[in-house]
């Protein structure tokens, strides 16, 4: 079994979670619209066996939408019927993320589409050792 690899967040203001611990389990997304409204979006990738379309990790549901209209990520572990929010924004800054999701997220995934928000931060790039876009920005490189 592979150990976890050590998180570190140098900005307080984003609240860490531990839920999934790489669960299985279901995604859903909380987007704002081109309308303004918000709408829940579910995994119909998993519902409808579309194989590539699946959110199998809360990374691919960060990635999967414009800049602007991700607000929140929950996921419903296997065997469970709650939903826990693995991430939440208010306004620019990120109030809640879950260790999975900040181990799997890349520099290159915040500065394309994150840069406004707390996320981009360059003391955590330095803190972590990151230098390309390819790098871990939550994650000691090496």
């Amino acid at each position: 079994m592979t150990q976890k690899p050590e998180v570190v967040v140098v900005d307080k203001g984003i609240n860490r979670t531990d839920y999934i611990q790489s669960r299985k389990g279901q995604y859903r997304a909380i987007v704002k619209v081109k309308a303004g409204f918000m709408t829940v979006v579910d995994d119909l990738g998993i519902q409808a066996n579309w194989g590539k379309q699946q959110w199998n990790k809360p990374i691919d549901v960060f990635r999967g939408f414009k800049r602007g209209a991700l607000q929140s990520i929950q996921f419903r572990a296997e065997g469970s019927d709650a939903w826990l929010t693995v991430f939440a924004r208010t306004g620019n800054k990120v109030k809640v993320a879950d260790d999975e999701l900040l181990a799997d997220m890349n520099v290159g995934d915040i500065n394309q589409d994150w840069s406004s928000s707390n996320l981009y931060n360059h003391i955590q790039y330095q803190v972590v050792s990151a230098k390309t876009w390819a790098d871990k920005a939550f994650v000691k490189n090496s």
